[in-house]
């Protein structure tokens, strides 16, 4: 049978005794006990228009559990506790706080880069004319920090006896459902940003890019456009037609390059200046510009020319920890020495690729940093590094104190090629023989400093080509990258790969459609195809064409792709018969600091001659 609260246990167990209890036993000796009435719990019950009022002297308490009036319930459940309210409540601001948090960590907001104080006008937004904050208001927004560290890493405060009293931020299911419709998507306009180390075109509102604006540049950097009147007298000096990249303005700006015409018309010396920073074991067609550019300027001219290549600079000016890491495990380096070494053989490796380009031996000298650091070149060196300061620098290129101490020191040694007194071998002991230095317009402000530098050293100021940046397959915004295999056409890749590349990833300024093209035509100045033939292809009159068709929508995006691949497969094939013809004896010959190489300017026929030869 079953046994319940309220049956009598005959088995129950007496006092003493060591049976053990039956819950039916227990439930008896808890009902005979005398355990007094409960009061205050103020259960109100709501009154009834029929039911008595209770008398006072009924026996009730004061605070008797039923009051007359009360619109209580009387449900036993009771109001839930503060405690467990707010706890919910906090819960809830938290859990909508991460959420919030987590939003605008997402959001692409802009920084507030020009707050600053009264006593800051080193800053770059002082240097710019900005009055700044001012004193009395300064004193009201005291902060113990730049960055509160909430904002550096937002975490969420516990209480728990068993935890940290900070713990990272835990991703949860929001308590109230998202609604998407309500966020709006936010773009923070982004000005372009040209340095020797990154190149990224301006960014509107929108999100859209806008490409690289070379007028301000141009205006930022303080050199002049190059004018028809300048292209003009060039051709009248050196009676030879400007390049292409003159005359189409992909060399657009310069600084005193009218006076190497001065001095070219009175038979006066100069020379030229280039460089490399070794980056890849095989150079794009990016690379190949200025060096292609500067072959042709030094078979016009018939004058000296010294290229420099930067294996140390590619080696200080490795800031990524990981990049470099997946490097050492690359190359198999056990070491940082190995890693330096690596760069060596890689500078090797783009000296044949330079060579190929074109240059006369007998007017030619390479050399390595690594190598030929020493005599009178350290000596420049040394005389420029006391010119510059760590803040000259830090504002030039935005370093920091974070940054080693050799990212600070290249400047000197890029700077010192410029010196013509760095080259004994050529121009002796001369100081007084000016530098022309084509170069992509991102390398400037090492000159600017150079050329400041040569006023307190007593030397000539270097003077200066700019060129445009060749654009990367996918677009104006930047330029080619050598680490990134798809962004460029490099000078190893074969006649397929140059096709598949083109038309797979070469952005059209084309229609959407072969109907919208061909009822709207397409914009040549934006699309990729047309770009790169304008930097190769000689014929004035087939661009004009090229450009009207397109236009019109005569010319279809595919033809135009296929232009561009015959001019670019033609152009990496000449250039790969003559790289294969570089030697390691010839690449000795043009790094041999022994060398006596006439520095005195060829009259004006014989450059003709040797310019057309080139041609």
């Amino acid at each position: 049978m079953s046994l319940t609260p309220d049956s009598a246990n005959p088995n129950a167990r007496p006092a003493g005794s060591s049976r053990p209890l039956t819950p039916g036993t227990i439930a008896t000796q808890f009902s005979k006990m005398d355990f007094p009435a409960p009061t205050g719990l103020r259960l109100n019950v709501a009154k009834s228009p029929t039911s008595p009022s209770p008398s006072p002297g009924a026996g009730a308490a004061p605070d008797s559990a039923l009051s007359a009036g009360s619109n209580d319930t009387g449900d036993l459940s009771g109001p839930e506790p503060e405690a467990i309210v707010e706890a919910r409540r906090r819960f809830r601001s938290e859990s909508m706080s991460e959420q919030l948090s987590a939003t605008l960590a997402t959001m692409n907001l802009p920084q507030p880069e020009r707050i600053f104080g009264p006593n800051e006008g080193e800053s770059p937004a002082a240097r710019e004319g900005d009055k700044g904050v001012s004193a009395e208001d300064w004193d009201k927004i005291k902060l113990d920090d730049d960055v509160p560290e909430a904002v550096k890493e937002p975490v969420r405060m516990t209480h728990s006896r068993n935890a940290s009293k900070a713990e990272p931020t835990r991703v949860r299911s929001p308590l109230i459902p998202e609604q998407k419709h309500l966020v709006l998507e936010h773009h923070a306009a982004k000005e372009q940003k040209i340095t020797p180390f990154d190149v990224e075109g301006a960014v509107d509102e929108e999100g859209k890019d806008l490409g690289i604006d070379y007028d301000k540049l141009v205006a930022r950097f303080g050199a002049q456009k190059i004018s028809q009147d300048l292209l003009d007298r060039f051709e009248k000096v050196t009676g030879h037609r400007p390049h292409p990249l003159l005359r189409r303005g992909t060399f657009f700006s310069h600084r005193d390059f009218n006076i190497i015409l001065d001095r070219y018309e009175k038979g006066q010396p100069f020379y030229l200046y280039t460089g490399r920073g070794p980056s890849s074991d095989s150079m794009h067609m990016g690379h190949l510009i200025p060096f292609m550019f500067t072959a042709w300027l030094q078979r016009v001219f018939n004058v000296p020319l010294v290229i420099q290549i930067t294996d140390d600079e590619k080696y200080l000016l490795q800031r990524d920890v990981k990049k470099q890491a997946d490097m050492m495990k690359k190359i198999k380096g056990k070491k940082p020495l190995d890693l330096l070494r690596h760069y060596k053989q890689m500078a090797q490796d783009n000296i044949k690729d330079i060579i190929a380009c074109g240059f006369m031996l007998e007017k030619t000298y390479i050399f390595q940093d690594l190598g030929a650091m020493g005599g009178a070149f350290y000596d420049n060196v040394v005389l420029m590094s006391k010119t510059l300061t760590a803040s000259n620098i830090k504002g030039v290129f935005g370093f920091s104190d974070s940054d080693n101490v050799g990212m600070f020191h290249f400047a000197s040694i890029q700077a010192t090629p410029s010196f013509s007194n760095s080259f004994p071998h050529i121009f002796g002991q001369r100081d007084d023989i000016p530098a022309l230095i084509p170069c992509a317009i991102d390398q400037d402000p090492y000159f600017l400093l150079t050329r400041d530098s040569a006023d307190k050293l007593g030397y000539k100021k270097p003077c200066l080509l700019h060129s445009k940046f060749l654009p990367a397959l996918q677009g104006s915004n930047t330029k080619m990258s050598a680490s990134n295999e798809n962004s460029a056409v490099f000078m190893t890749d074969d006649a397929k790969k140059i096709h598949k590349k083109i038309r797979s990833h070469a952005f059209s300024g084309g229609g959407a459609t072969q109907e919208d093209h061909r009822a709207n035509g397409g914009n040549p100045d934006i699309d990729v195809p047309y770009q790169f033939l304008s930097f190769f292809e000689d014929d004035d009159e087939k661009m004009r064409r090229l450009a009207e068709e397109y236009r019109a929508g005569t010319l279809s995006t595919v033809q135009m792709k296929d232009e561009c691949i015959a001019k670019l497969q033609e152009v990496v094939a000449e250039f790969q018969k003559r790289r294969s013809e570089v030697t390691d004896e010839v690449v000795q010959q043009f790094q041999d600091p022994t060398r006596k190489i006439d520095p005195r300017p060829a009259k004006k026929a014989e450059a003709a001659t040797a310019a057309t030869s080139a041609a």
